[in-house]
């Protein structure tokens, strides 16, 4: 597994939305977690340019990760709620994907599919008017 050096990761905590009472208005305990994989150096380049490719619709302008999490009323639960999901999306890319193997359709698959052919097109010959 990939360790994160902790001087790459900024955190910053907002009011929540939701549920939680009188609470709710005076206490900072949703989590917004920032972190730059281009410029991280705990990732491989393998792994940062498939991170890219498959994340980038979450990207900012600045090439940023933005992870939030208001799931739990604890600050401290959100925040490692937002780094549970950040693992989430590194191990998801971890692994590079399989090669296609081609493969050829089988005697049988080619002789189904032509009968199916042939009885479609027997089935719109029928409806055709015939003038006699």
């Amino acid at each position: 597994m990939i360790q994160l050096p902790q001087d790459e990761l900024h955190f910053t905590y907002a009011r929540s939305s939701g549920a939680g009472g009188q609470n709710v208005n005076k206490v900072n305990s949703k989590a917004i977690l920032r972190w730059n994989p281009t410029t991280s150096r705990a990732l491989r380049e393998d792994v940062r340019d498939r991170f890219l490719a498959r994340y980038r619709s979450k990207l900012t302008v600045d090439g940023e990760v933005v992870i939030m999490s208001d799931r739990h009323r604890d600050q401290g639960k959100n925040a490692s709620d937002c780094l549970d999901k950040l693992r989430e999306m590194i191990a998801a890319v971890l692994a590079p994907p399989k090669k296609r193997r081609a493969t050829k359709p089988t005697f049988g698959s080619k002789q189904r599919r032509l009968k199916a052919k042939k009885e479609h097109g027997e089935k719109k010959r029928n409806r055709r008017f015939s003038a006699d």
